[in-house]
């Protein structure tokens, strides 16, 4: 039997990222992805062996970006002395990714955490997700200190809220449709001013 013709993994990463923005993780087959990289069905199961691992691996190379554009616009306003601005950088994060990247943020929108952790990934590629989860985990912690000097859990959740819950209802929707209207920017940097103006309660 011949062996399937190998092509570049990051063929069939750009290919699925293509096919899972703008058909949705359920319609995303081996067949849809061979047919779309131009490989067959073996050199996709040669390279990850699974479609799973290939959305997965997709995912974590671009939530890697997204923290690393994340983490540097932090670390601006922290420099700076501006724990508030902090947090709206972090929460703003996603919007500056679309700028950079849009297939890369739109990607990010358009899959849940949960959807990855599935069968047909290997195990080191779920640590490696789980192993983002905890540094954004850090990233709350660092930013409930900035502003409070405490991170327990009341005080990480209104983290939380501003920099996770807030883009997913004000960014996400344009995101996912290719576009960030200013108007979401502002909308949500006064949102997490909002948040953070409450006092915080146990």
């Amino acid at each position: 039997m011949a062996r399937p013709r190998l092509h570049a993994p990051e063929t069939l990463l750009g290919a699925a990222e293509d096919l899972v923005i703008e058909h949705g993780r359920a319609n995303l087959t081996v067949r849809a992805l061979a047919e779309r990289a131009g490989a067959s069905n073996g050199s996709i199961y040669h390279a990850f062996g699974s479609v799973e691992n290939v959305v997965a691996t997709a995912w974590l190379h671009r939530a890697a970006q997204f923290l690393e554009v994340q983490r540097t616009a932090v670390d601006a306003e922290l420099a700076a002395g501006n724990a508030v601005g902090a947090v709206q950088a972090a929460a703003d994060a996603p919007a500056r990714l679309h700028e950079i990247e849009p297939s890369a943020a739109r990607l990010l929108t358009a899959l849940r955490r949960d959807d990855l952790l599935v069968d047909g990934v290997p195990e080191p590629v779920a640590a490696d997700v789980r192993g983002l989860d905890r540094e954004l985990a850090g990233i709350l912690r660092r930013l409930a200190r900035a502003l409070w000097d405490r991170a327990d859990p009341v005080a990480v959740d209104v983290v939380t809220t501003c920099v996770v819950r807030l883009p997913a209802a004000l960014l996400f929707p344009a995101i996912r449709v290719g576009g960030v209207p200013p108007r979401a920017r502002r909308q949500l940097a006064a949102a997490v001013t909002a948040v953070l103006d409450c006092p915080l309660t146990s």
